[in-house]
């Protein structure tokens, strides 16, 4: 025998053996929380606008708008016809028609971004600086119509024909381009602050991002301009655009896109889908460069175990077909555009390119109705989580997080209505914070997280 006593053993790992664990764990600890701070539960868009800085005026917004509206109003008339033009069941139509063409009047745009890369090409320096110091007074006065990027449980809508983020996608920072490009950033971010306070949803994009090292030079650039005007360290973020092969795949057989995300030192806030950019080169032929070519689901499921846990998100890229000319042209390029929208949001991407006014309706329309599809039992299931009472399915609290999660994005976009939230969950804001932060107790719903 051991000589082990009788009875019940007591533990045999000590403290000096649990300081020993923690001391050989510390610096992955550290990583692990510095890597990996997890999702930032914060409103943010449900698409990107690219307008073609040579075609970008103070009222493009507002053009966009109205342009969205009268397709709607033409080719989806009335409830009916809005089922048919998007494949939406009557019982839901009259609803979401409402709600889309309300958002089309209050918020056309979610997210604009001023484009002076392959959308605008190279009219000559002098052409650019003039452009891009337009750009820039024109985006502060659309910042001043801005509202507030909205809390937990509200719609966020800013006023009529005001984007809620903002900003502009300058020439990479490859070679033949890098120092234009920088010098575009620069001349924008200035008009925009001699106007006034820098927006909240402000951030630009850096398209064809080819190495590691593009994206540790963006971090040095946004340093310097912090610094020169005045800004906080790490008020200026970017999103990389993933658009070649090599963000992908680097030449040592690692996904650089990965290490991009951290390179970025906390500035990196998307990773955005190149559509024909990256299927040209891989050499797809271009009848069959699409958002569901097996190499964009490829492309775009690396960006998404590489974002996880990051609080950087995956935008999805776009479609290339308009809603333009007649009747049945303008429908099957909606129910086309629907389509994808709906299969991105299946797929955990809740933001996508939109290229033309025409997709706006399309965009809302296929968003909303995923968020009014799964709205019932996404509340139920939350109300069974917080009252411990169960529906034949025991959630863990990863999954209560995402259920929350779910219908947190669907108020901040507009699908969804707070007070029906609320009352379908028995919670109001701190409840849906504490369920999104893992920290939910009966107690604390009961002290501020119930209506």
């Amino acid at each position: 025998m051991s000589g082990v006593s009788a009875g019940s053993p007591g533990p045999r790992l000590d403290g000096a053996l649990f300081d020993r664990v923690d001391a050989h764990l510390a610096h992955a600890d550290r990583e692990l929380l510095d890597r990996y701070p997890g999702e930032r539960f914060v409103r943010r868009p449900i698409h990107t606008v690219y307008v073609p800085a040579s075609r970008f005026a103070p009222d493009t917004v507002a053009q966009w708008g109205s342009r969205a509206l009268a397709l709607l109003d033409e080719h989806a008339f009335d409830p009916a016809a809005f089922a048919g033009a998007f494949g939406i069941g009557a019982d839901q139509a009259a609803a979401l028609r409402s709600r889309v063409r309300a958002k089309l009047v209050a918020e056309p745009i979610e997210d604009l971004r001023v484009d002076f890369e392959d959308g605008y090409g190279m009219p000559g320096d002098d052409r650019e600086d003039a452009d891009a110091r337009a750009a820039g007074r024109a985006l502060a006065n659309l910042a001043d119509a801005t509202g507030s990027t909205g809390p937990t449980g509200s719609t966020g809508l800013s006023g009529p024909g005001s984007p809620s983020f903002l900003g502009i996608r300058f020439k990479s920072l490859e070679a033949p381009t890098r120092r234009r490009g920088l010098r575009t950033l620069d001349l924008v971010l200035g008009e925009v602050l001699a106007s006034g306070p820098l927006p909240p949803g402000w951030t630009v994009t850096l398209p064809k991002v080819t190495s590691v090292e593009q994206v540790e030079a963006m971090v040095i650039v946004l340093e310097a301009l912090e610094s020169q005007y005045g800004l906080a360290v790490g008020r200026l973020r970017f999103e990389v655009q993933v658009e070649t092969a090599q963000s992908i795949l680097g030449a040592d057989g690692t996904a650089l896109v990965a290490r991009m995300v951290h390179a970025g030192a906390g500035r990196v806030s998307g990773l955005h889908y190149g559509t024909y950019d990256y299927s040209a080169g891989l050499g797809i032929a271009a009848a069959y460069q699409s958002l569901e070519h097996p190499a964009a689901d490829h492309a775009k499921a690396v960006m998404q175990l590489a974002a996880a846990g990051t609080g950087v998100r995956v935008c999805d890229g776009s479609t290339n077909v308009m809603p333009t000319g007649p009747a049945q042209a303008v429908l099957a390029a909606w129910q086309l555009h629907a389509r994808l929208v709906a299969r991105a949001l299946e797929r955990g991407y809740y933001q996508g390119w939109d290229m033309h006014p025409g997709h706006l309706p399309s965009r809302y329309a296929a968003t909303y109705r995923f968020y009014a599809d799964g709205v019932e039992a996404a509340c139920a299931r939350v109300r069974a989580y917080v009252d411990g009472t169960g529906l034949g399915v025991v959630d863990e609290p990863a999954t209560a997080q995402a259920l929350a999660a779910f219908l947190v994005r669907g108020l901040h976009c507009g699908a969804l209505d707070p007070a029906e939230v609320s009352a379908a969950t028995g919670l109001v804001q701190a409840g849906l914070d504490a369920l999104l932060d893992r920290r939910f107790t009966p107690t604390a719903a009961g002290e501020g997280g119930r209506p």
